[in-house]
């Protein structure tokens, strides 16, 4: 693929090239009309000349006079030069006029005149069909005066010729002026020529201006290509390339969105590796020690006991590995949701179906309270709600005492749904609710990683939706979350509310 410098010259050249192309062909003809115009009104002048130089009166000495003048200047010019050159010009040769009375004779011509114009035209007119054959020519040219009169574009001899005839009605003469058509277009020619020799000697000239204007103006991209190749594949800071031309501000801000994307997936990978580290150290210590207790213990029931620990360590470490995995890809920077249309209270029903043998495991009353009657469609990504609801069932379920109640609510806005899961345990001290929402904090003796209402934060989050704590009505704990109908249309703060 050709550079853009080059892909740019060569379209710029090819348009100029194609317009110069069209315009020198415009200015030729046109030249050439304007060259014929001036050409036929000079042989109407010459004609009008001849007509008051030569009348009926004029005496045929007079007319043997001014021929004999002619004769001899024609004589005079070879003698100067072939071409006439010295005292006169080349084209001198290539002009003629001729004087003719009423029946064709010739009264008066120039050296290079023609002969047989008015018998060559009347011939062309006969073979046209618009004239008699049979007719003399004498008694033609009586007949055809309106015809022969004006231009005409005849060949005679191995030339064409440009005609100009006058008929004069007072002295019946007609006066034939004319120019051979090789004149005219060597002039055209040359003309034409002349206008068209600058663009053909500039043409290069400009294709090199082009082609430096062009690199100039490519300038800040060059410069832009030479920072990025120069920068440490660890630097991830913004490009500095102010002040970018507007067609290359779009790129620009595009890296550096593409750099702060790259960067905030690194510092995510960087924190879970972190947070894993951090999390999973103490339970594989402590799985270690079971293990090395269960090798080394003498007795049958203390090896039983070491072997029980060491499955209670094995399915807390899965649980933390578990939720490590579930907030890293609910990251908002990687995640994509696939929005559906869904029924949340047919949806919290199943979910619900599945997470009641975890209630009746500790002999807890699980149960939904909603307004069947009510429209609970909302868009919303389905696995991800689940895993909210599977968290917000669970927690409650392991702080509510054996015995206790934890019910679900569901309610129907114009514009949200709100879900309300409460429960009968312990509660949570207001000023201490803030920390629920940070990761790996735990309260009491739960046996989570402490990652669970960060997970339920993510998926609010990511459906634009928004989360409060505060005291249920059963004597514990309430957390509501409130899920826009349609994520896009709105965007509301997703910060926890705290009552």
């Amino acid at each position: 693929m050709l550079s853009i410098r080059a892909r740019t010259l060569l379209l710029v050249l090819g348009l100029l090239s194609l317009s110069m192309t069209l315009i020198s062909y415009k200015s030729y003809r046109d030249a050439q009309h304007e060259i014929e115009e001036l050409f036929d009104a000079q042989l109407a002048q010459s004609a009008r000349l001849l007509q008051g130089m030569v009348s009926r009166d004029m005496p045929p000495s007079a007319r043997q006079s001014l021929q004999s003048a002619l004769n001899q200047a024609i004589l005079a010019q070879h003698e100067d030069g072939d071409d006439g050159t010295a005292s006169g010009h080349p084209y001198e040769g290539k002009l003629a006029f001729q004087v003719l009375d009423e029946r064709g004779q010739i009264l008066l011509q120039s050296a290079s005149a023609p002969t047989g114009v008015l018998e060559k035209m009347v011939e062309d007119l006969q073979q046209t069909d618009s004239l008699p054959p049979t007719l003399a020519t004498e008694e033609l040219l009586v007949h055809i005066t309106e015809q022969l009169a004006g231009y005409h574009t005849v060949s005679l001899g191995n030339y064409h010729w440009r005609l100009f005839i006058l008929r004069d009605r007072l002295d019946g003469h007609w006066i034939v002026v004319g120019e051979r058509e090789d004149v005219r277009g060597e002039l055209v020619g040359k003309v034409a020529l002349r206008s068209l020799l600058p663009d053909l000697v500039g043409l290069p000239l400009l294709a090199l201006l082009v082609w430096f204007a062009v690199g100039w103006g490519l300038r800040p991209l060059r410069r832009m290509a030479e920072l990025i190749k120069a920068r440490a594949p660890d630097n991830l800071a913004p490009l500095l390339l102010s002040p970018l031309p507007a067609e290359l501000e779009p790129m620009g801000a595009a890296l550096n969105r593409l750099l702060m994307q790259v960067n905030q997936l690194l510092n995510q990978e960087k924190r879970f590796i972190a947070d894993a580290a951090h999390e999973l150290r103490t339970p594989l210590a402590v799985l270690r020690i079971h293990a090395q207790n269960a090798l080394q213990a003498p007795d049958p029931a203390d090896r039983n006991e070491a072997l029980r620990q060491l499955g209670g360590g094995v399915e807390r470490a899965t649980r933390v590995v578990a939720q490590l995995l579930t907030l890293a890809r609910l990251d908002p920077n990687v995640v994509q949701l696939a929005m559906v249309k869904l029924d949340l209270l047919g949806f919290v029903r199943n979910e619900l179906a599945e997470l009641i043998p975890l209630a009746l495991d500790r002999q807890q009353d699980l149960n939904l309270d909603a307004d069947e009657s009510g429209d609970y469609q909302l868009l919303a990504d389905g696995p991800s709600l689940g895993t909210l609801l599977q968290y917000l069932i669970g927690n409650a379920v392991q702080y509510t005492p054996i015995g206790g109640r934890i019910q679900v609510q569901l309610q129907a806005q114009t514009d949200a749904l709100l879900l309300r899961v409460q429960d009968s345990g312990p509660g949570v001290e207001p000023a201490l609710r803030e920390k629920l929402f940070e990761r790996f904090y735990r309260q009491g003796n739960g046996q989570g990683a402490g990652l669970g209402l960060s997970i339920v934060l993510r998926v609010v989050e990511l459906h634009r939706g928004s989360i409060s704590l505060d005291e249920s009505p059963l004597g514990g704990l309430e957390v509501c979350v409130r899920l826009p109908r349609r994520p896009d249309a709105e965007c509301p703060s997703t910060a926890p509310r705290l009552s």
